[in-house]
């Protein structure tokens, strides 16, 4: 304490040594006058002036930094003016661009309906109830911005969209079930003749991943995509089926089942239909497959054999001249053969049979039943 104000007192006396007590005189009218100035009043008249200096040196700093801050806050009102002047711009171009975008996605689903419409004729309309799940749930675009400018354009496309995914679905039903019917009108089961997933299928599948759904697909293009897949399957089934007439049907020398043998006179089992013809006349394949032989079986003679897949094969015997070969593709109407009377035979025909697991069955349902509902399928609305 001690040492500090030895300190004090040092500086004290150098500050009064600032300031020595000064005197100064005055002559006027003959007469002199002295003026004394102390040290102390220097020192306070120096103290006023550091005082009111620095006073003057604070308000020229506040006033300094008040202009800078107003200059800073202009300069950000015109960068926020210009920031809303861009997006006001923005939204015009945004605004522009999803009605170009709608327009076009308008004029797109007009080309597939006329397309459809076209193809497959005027398809099922839609019921009451399917209008309103449509116009209920046609909201995936507005949802994420309901306020959006063109999104009611987009709603409505997605309106159609849905109503036409309904529409596809019944046409593809109808006619998977008409396709069904016909397969079950001759005997078969349609799981069998047209499998929607085959034994092993499973363990050989691939093939680049390019998904049509989203994460939550909706319930209805899920349906009709099954409803699609199970058309096509049981189309092709049917296709598979025997439904061209092998030969010319003008007159068939004997049926399917129990008649009396030609050659014996006893009564015997006839697995197929016989096609009596002129020598040489064509014979076709009834139904698109591959042909698994073509030689000499014995009591048929010259002979060929389709498989159309899923155990079901068609036989044509007696030939006089084979013109399929072991692996060929065939399709309904092609010739791979000619009419003959080699092997068993008491003249030229065709014998023509219809085996399922090796099980002879009549041919006659598939002859007369199928090419009908083949032609519905492609007359059914509109088809050309």
């Amino acid at each position: 304490m001690a040492g500090l104000a030895r300190r004090l007192d040092s500086m004290m006396a150098r500050v009064r040594g600032w300031f020595p007590d000064r005197e100064f005189f005055m002559r006027a009218d003959g007469r002199v006058r002295f003026i004394r100035i102390s040290g102390r009043l220097q020192m306070r008249v120096a103290a006023a002036v550091a005082v009111a200096l620095t006073v003057w040196l604070g308000t020229l700093a506040t006033l300094l930094v008040g202009q800078m801050l107003a200059r800073h806050d202009r300069e950000a009102l015109r960068a926020r003016e210009a920031a809303i002047a861009e997006a006001e711009a923005h939204v015009a171009r945004y605004r522009q661009g999803v009605g170009a975008v709608a327009e076009d996605l308008r004029r797109r689903q007009d080309m597939i309906d006329t397309l459809v419409k076209g193809q497959l004729g005027d398809l099922p309309a839609p019921t009451p109830e399917d209008d309103a799940a449509a116009t209920a749930s046609a909201n995936k675009v507005s949802s994420a911005a309901p306020q959006a400018p063109g999104m009611a354009a987009l709603r409505a496309i997605e309106a159609r969209q849905l109503a036409f995914v309904t529409a596809l679905t019944r046409y593809a039903e109808a006619r998977a079930d008409r396709a069904e019917t016909a397969i079950r009108r001759v005997g078969l089961n349609p799981a069998q003749v047209a499998p929607l997933r085959r034994a092993g299928a499973a363990r050989a599948m691939g093939g680049p991943l390019i998904p049509l759904l989203g994460a939550t697909p909706d319930p209805r293009f899920v349906r009709f995509g099954a409803s699609m897949a199970r058309m096509a399957a049981l189309e092709q089934g049917l296709a598979r089926l025997p439904h061209a007439l092998p030969a010319s049907a003008d007159f068939i020398s004997s049926g399917f089942g129990f008649r009396a043998d030609p050659f014996t006179g006893g009564g015997a089992f006839h697995p197929g239909l016989d096609f009596k013809g002129p020598l040489g006349a064509p014979i076709f394949a009834a139904a698109q497959g591959v042909v698994r032989y073509a030689g000499v079986r014995s009591g048929y003679g010259n002979c060929v054999e389709v498989d159309h897949g899923q155990g079901l094969v068609t036989r044509y015997a007696h030939m006089s001249r084979i013109e399929a070969r072991i692996g060929q593709q065939v399709g309904p109407g092609v010739e791979i053969g000619r009419i003959g009377s080699t092997g068993r035979s008491t003249g030229p025909h065709l014998h023509f049979e219809v085996r399922i697991a090796d099980r002879p069955v009549d041919p006659r349902p598939f002859l007369e039943t199928l090419p009908h509902v083949l032609e519905e399928n492609r007359t059914s609305h509109g088809e050309r």
